[in-house]
């Protein structure tokens, strides 16, 4: 059963003294079945950093049910250019978000669940909570086989990769949340985590490939909303608590106070990209000059997602070394995206106003590095 959250009910909730006073209050008994009503990858994310950091645990877990709009999101020690194609993604308007927990890169449309298990540090159990999800499965469709992995994955028919998992433990409290692929866009999932980008070397989390399937394939039966209610019935009689999926609204700073500073930062380039772990690109790229091709060698390293040291090799009688240098050097201490890229060619070429065919040399150089980007 659907419960929308009242101002009335939003003060029957469970939180610790570490919440304002307009927040939760520490009243639920057992625990709680939470659903968002928003689509969006930073504000449901920020859902779990707020439980995660204010409410009490003790007794009283959490399960929080959402979905997305498409969007990636890598794990917190994850390098986006190795692990996805971002210019794919920008030319679809696909959204990019780091969240706070390990493990690989998923992509998440509407047809994707997201389950969120949040517990205190004691009682937290992957192996358990997809036990209860395998449960929620076979009890809408006993034939499903489906089981859980030594990674914590769940797999379909002994092949098919389901569900992932990723975590966070805390001092006191811990989520683990993991996906649920019931009619996800396969095309999409496959284009968008499969980077284009070449020479990358980082010492990142590396995403591990595997073969998917939908939940929907196999039995037409089986859509998003007949698995969230599944599931929330089996959470519910397993932890012995009314079987209500209250919904949330994410932006309500009366019922979550300071969500939207979260979900705000979450959006943030530093911490998007700027939390990449050091990573180094050694790649070349052909240009046509005069019939013949000559190649252009890339050597870049970069740290908090910035261009710590740059160095172009061009053939010097294409583009003088001093002109080279220069632009090794304006790329230095900018930020590794095309948008900075793009500014900083329109600096270097007002530098020499009269010289076009340096401005030639200069945009074919420059595109080709937002190419890497």
């Amino acid at each position: 059963m659907l419960i929308p959250f009242s101002m009335k009910n939003c003060f029957q909730l469970l939180c610790n003294h570490k919440v304002p006073a307009a927040g939760f209050k520490n009243t639920v008994k057992n625990g709680l079945i939470l659903q968002s009503v928003s689509n969006d990858v930073y504000q449901n994310l920020a859902v779990e950093d707020w439980i995660h950091d204010h409410m009490n645990l003790e007794g009283k877990p959490v399960l929080f049910l959402w979905r997305n709009s498409p969007s990636v999101v890598v794990g917190r020690h994850q390098n986006p250019w190795q692990e996805c194609n971002l210019s794919l993604m920008r030319e679809e308007g696909i959204k990019l978000a780091r969240r706070k927990s390990g493990g690989g890169t998923v992509y998440h449309d509407m047809g994707n669940i997201n389950l969120t298990f949040f517990t205190t540090k004691s009682k937290y159990d992957r192996l358990e909570n997809l036990k209860l999800v395998v449960r929620a499965l076979k009890a809408v469709q006993p034939k499903l086989d489906v089981q859980a992995t030594k990674r914590f994955d769940l797999l379909l028919d002994g092949q098919f990769k389901i569900s992932g998992t990723a975590s966070k433990i805390g001092r006191t409290t811990a989520y683990h949340h993991c996906t649920l692929l019931c009619n996800t866009d396969g095309t999409f999932l496959s284009s968008l985590l499969k980077s284009p980008y070449q020479g990358i070397k980082s010492n990142a989390t590396a995403s591990i490939p595997s073969l998917v399937k939908n939940l929907l394939e196999k039995d037409p039966t089986l859509t998003c909303e007949v698995l969230m209610n599944a599931i929330a019935s089996e959470y519910a009689a397993y932890h012995e608590i009314d079987n209500h999926i209250n919904l949330i609204n994410p932006t309500n700073e009366t019922m979550f106070p300071g969500i939207n500073s979260k979900a705000k930062d979450l959006q943030t380039w530093e911490w998007i990209y700027g939390k990449t772990p050091k990573f180094s690109i050694n790649t070349s790229f052909n240009l046509l000059y005069k019939q013949s091709y000559l190649e252009i060698k890339v050597f870049i390293d970069i740290k908090n997602g910035r261009i710590e040291t740059c160095n172009i090799e061009a053939p010097d009688y294409w583009l003088p070394l001093e002109i080279c240098d220069k632009l090794n050097t304006s790329f230095i201490g900018n930020k590794f995206c095309p948008i900075e890229t793009t500014m900083l060619t329109n600096i270097l070429l007002r530098t020499c106003p009269d010289d076009h065919e340096l401005h030639s040399k200069w945009n074919i150089l420059c595109e080709k590095m937002k190419g890497i980007m």
